[in-house]
């Protein structure tokens, strides 16, 4: 086993950790806690954890590539993730699996060096795929059985910040997480 700040991993998980080049993220219940906040005139509001953004803007730092893949279409998500750095950003995508499998091609990846986060069935055939399958502590069961690792945190808490802290971790670059956030 591998100590994190956030408990222990197996050294395979930490391992499977350290070939990360990509890092895939579904937005709600994930990057937030999965409540979408509708107002009387059809704005629509979500929460996002400065814990994530940072973690997020680290890895980039670092040379991981970030994407997020979602069903949904929000121009606040775009606002947020283009203000965090994340270039590859898939909005009111049902068939989350071929833009997976496009952005493989794109990078010229394998799917060994892919880690994704979720939390619900709909990506679990990616988690399922790829090297790093990780769920949200509070994801569905089924995902939470698939998955190679659960994280500790959350959707919506911290719960990316956690996996980013890992890759950095890793390469041994967890101390420029200290004291900042985003």
């Amino acid at each position: 086993m591998i100590t994190t700040p956030y408990g222990k991993i197996s050294v395979e998980n930490y391992h499977r950790a350290a070939k990360i080049k990509l890092l895939i993220c579904d937005v709600d219940g994930v990057f937030s806690d999965g409540r979408i906040y509708l107002g009387n005139h059809g704005e629509e509001l979500k929460a996002f954890h400065t814990k994530d953004g940072f973690g997020i803007k680290a890895i980039i730092k670092m040379g991981v590539n970030v994407a997020i893949i979602t069903g949904r279409q929000s121009v606040i998500v775009e606002k947020r993730m283009q203000a965090l750095g994340v270039p590859f950003i898939f909005q009111g995508k049902e068939d989350k699996l071929s833009i997976y499998q496009s952005l493989l091609t794109k990078l010229s990846l394998t799917p060994d060096q892919v880690a994704y986060i979720g939390d619900d069935v709909v990506d679990l055939p990616i988690i399922e795929d790829c090297g790093l399958g990780v769920a949200v502590q509070d994801a569905h069961p089924l995902v939470l059985k698939g998955a190679n690792l659960v994280t500790q945190i959350k959707g919506g808490y911290g719960a990316v910040r956690e996996v980013c802290d890992l890759f950095l971790q890793c390469h041994n670059q967890l101390y420029i997480t200290q004291g900042k956030s985003e």
